[in-house]
Order: structure tokens, then sequence, then C-alpha cells
């Protein structure tokens, strides 16, 4: 198959519009069993009006088992919102803490949030702000307890992308290191437009911007979507969807004196091993690199790869290529168990009669190591019915192993989030 070159021009990920109210919502559950001894539970079925609507990204869980993430669009101004999944009895309760406005305080929150350590959520919201580049913003609950079931959160703009030098269009949400600095990524701006790598740093009068890298575009790479991992060094890794020879790179940041020092660990190809790496990387204990590409591979459905360092070079493999008819491409950022054994989704693919377009509505997988080598599951197939569709984002695990993610149901639904349970 040919493939085209890639640049942050040609990527256009979601165009969308809607208007949608202001409430809470309680959801009975729906238990859904599968042939191989998983039971998918769906914990909340969005709406579009008036809950929120396409959830990209996954969800992020508190100590308390409490559930936060972010739909792309809804909410009461139809630019997205923040919610809060909470466990009542046999079911879950919904609870919108903000609906962007489209004003500096962001609009189109394609990345989830992270929980700070202060209690409060950041995230990213990938347009709207002062300068219609996108924001960084905290979340904050209420100063004293709230009974009732609505109880806005305080939206902070901590910072406002001018979409020039300082980059623009976040599409993540960031990381904090120990130091309580937050880290992220900007998909374009920059000296070439090609994105930049920044950083937020506290202090008395607000919050200190400061890029760390801005992309060239080659060898390096351009448009990073997705945000940084830390390894134990400090150092950051991280992904870029274009640049390199066109189809995206894997890159590291090590600290130089008092700037940053970018290292190209992989240009892809563009053929079987993968082009077009939305998903961040994970990092297992050896240090080795595990990330996903949206297309090539095999079957053109991408791969699942592993870069391993060796003698201060990195050596690139593909674990796993889902074939396009049957298994699914566009795989999320993995999740990675104690044992090895990587988690992740596939936004097509699957049951191909259950979708529109003849695609698929995506899978649940597992890859366990085995042997040397790894062994592919199918935990859960969607259909697109109540179940949802069409997973993006990525999952996470509580202390019982079970699994929880989102779906965005952009044919034939809004997107729900869901637990997957052995």
């Amino acid at each position: 198959m040919a493939r085209m070159a890639v640049s942050i021009f040609d990527i256009n990920l979601k165009v969308r519009a809607v208007v949608v109210a202001l409430v809470a919502v309680f959801v009975t559950a729906l238990t859904i069993s599968t042939a191989h001894a998983q039971t998918l539970t769906v914990l909340h079925t969005f709406t579009g009006d008036p809950d929120g609507q396409e959830p990209i990204a996954g969800v992020t869980m508190d100590a308390a088992g409490n559930l936060y993430g972010t739909t792309y669009m809804g909410g009461q101004y139809g630019g997205g919102l923040v919610y809060k999944l909470t466990r009542r009895g046999s079911g879950w309760t919904l609870s919108p803490l903000y609906s962007f406005q489209g004003g500096n305080d962001g609009f189109g929150p394609e990345g989830g949030v992270t929980i700070g350590p202060d209690g409060s959520l950041y995230g990213t919201a990938t347009s709207g702000g002062r300068y219609g580049a996108g924001t960084v913003y905290k979340l904050s609950p209420p100063a004293t307890v709230c009974k009732a079931v609505l109880c806005p959160w305080t939206e902070t703009p901590l910072y406002q992308f001018t979409g020039g030098a300082d980059g623009g269009y976040p599409t993540d949400a960031p990381t904090f290191d120990t130091a309580g600095n937050l880290y992220g990524t900007a998909s374009a701006g920059g000296t070439g437009n090609n994105g930049v790598v920044f950083r937020l740093t506290p202090s008395e009068n607000g919050w200190i911007a400061s890029v760390l890298y801005e992309f060239a575009g080659s060898p390096d790479g351009a448009a990073p979507f997705s945000s940084v991992t830390f390894d134990n060094n400090g150092n950051l890794y991280g992904t870029t969807v274009g640049g390199g020879n066109n189809y995206g790179t894997v890159y590291e940041l090590t600290r130089s004196g008092s700037g940053w020092t970018e290292s190209l660990l992989y240009a892809f190809q563009g053929s079987n091993d993968g082009l077009i790496p939305y998903a961040g990387v994970v990092l297992d204990p050896n240090g080795n690199l595990y990330g996903a590409t949206y297309r090539g591979g095999a079957g053109d459905g991408g791969t699942i790869f592993k870069l391993m360092p060796s003698n201060g070079d990195w050596t690139f493999s593909v674990i796993y290529s889902p074939e396009l008819q049957g298994e699914g491409g566009d795989a999320g950022t993995l999740a990675r168990t104690s044992n090895g054994t990587l988690y992740g989704t596939l936004a097509t693919g699957g049951d191909m009669q259950s979708c529109e377009e003849g695609i698929g509505c995506g899978s649940v997988f597992q890859l366990s190591p085995s042997g040397g080598g790894w062994t592919y599951s199918s935990l859960y197939v969607f259909t697109d019915g109540a179940d949802g569709g069409n997973p993006e984002g990525g999952l996470i695990f509580d202390s019982a192993g079970n699994l929880y993610g989102t779906t965005t149901g952009v044919f034939g639904g809004d997107g729900s989030v869901f637990e997957l349970t052995p």
C-alpha cells in the first residue's frame, strides 16, 4: 500500500461542535460478559446533552477510587468538560466539575487530567484561551465539603499558548516531576511550527513557562501529540506523529547544563515498523520503552513496538502488528503491569460488521511476555451498542487489577466509561 508523508498541517484529528446543559447523571452499571471470561461494565454512557460527548482521553483514579476525565465536546458551552465518577452502591454518579467556555479558560480538551500533589486536577485545553492556541489549566475542589452532587470546581488558567515560539494546541495532560514542575508538549508552534516540549514552574507570582525543546521536523520529529514520560534519572521520553522520515519519531530529552539535549531514538520508516505514533511511551524497570503506532505494520493496522537500550544505542523491534481487518489500528498509550504484561486499546477492528464504514468498533488487548516473545490476547471487542465503541485513550488499573478506560463512540453514540474485570 502506498503511504503519504505526514506533516502537522495534514493532521486534523477531530472537528466537533455541540451545545449541552450542565447536570449530574446517575447510571446503573451495565454488565456484559465475554467469551474470554472478561466482564465489561459500562460505568457511564455519555448522551451529548447534558453530560458531555466524546471522551478522547482515558480516565485518572484518585486514592479513594474516584475516576476523573474529560470530554472533547459537550458541557454547558459545547466546548467539553471535566467530570468525576463516584461509586454509589451498584452504580456510579457522574458529576460535571467544569464546562469550558472558549474564553481564557480554553476549549475542546483532547487530553485527560493529572492529579496534582495538592489534590487539584491539571490538564490542557487544545484550543481557546486568550490567543486561541490552547491552555494549561488547574481545577481546584471547593474549599468546604460539598454534600450536593453538583459542586463545580474552580478553574484557573495557568498558561495560555500564543501559537508562536512558546507552542500551541496541546493535546495531552501534563506530567509532574518530584519538585512540582509541570511538563508537557504542544503539537504546533515553535520557530518552525513543529511543536515544542514545555515546562511550567510554580512561583509566587504564578507559573513561569519555558520551552525545553522545539522540534525542527527533520530529523528529530514534528507534532508531539502525547505528553512526556520520566525515567528515574529525570530524562524525558516521548513521540512525534510527524517529522523524522515523515512518519514520526521517538525521542529522549536529557539535562545538559542549564538546558536540555534531544536525542533521536528512532525514526519510523512507514512500512512494517509502523507510522504516526499518536500514543506516548511507557518504561519498564530495565529502561526499555514500549509504544504503539497508528498505521503501518504487516496489515497496516499499526504496531506495538519496543525500544531497548544497548551500548549507548537503541534497538527497535515490533512485538505485535494488529491487522486492520479483524484486530484494529490506532492503539492508545499502553499500560504495563509489574510482571511485564502490556494492556491497550485499539480504536478500530474487531467485529467488522458491528460499526459503520466496515472498520470495526475496536477492542481491549493484552500482550504477555512468553518464551522470549509475546502472546497476544483480545480481551474484549466493542459492538457500538450499549457497550460503546472506538476506544482512543489508554487504560489504567485499580489495586485489584481491574482495567478502566473510555470509548469515543464516534459512529453510533457519544462514548462511555467502562471497567473490564478479569
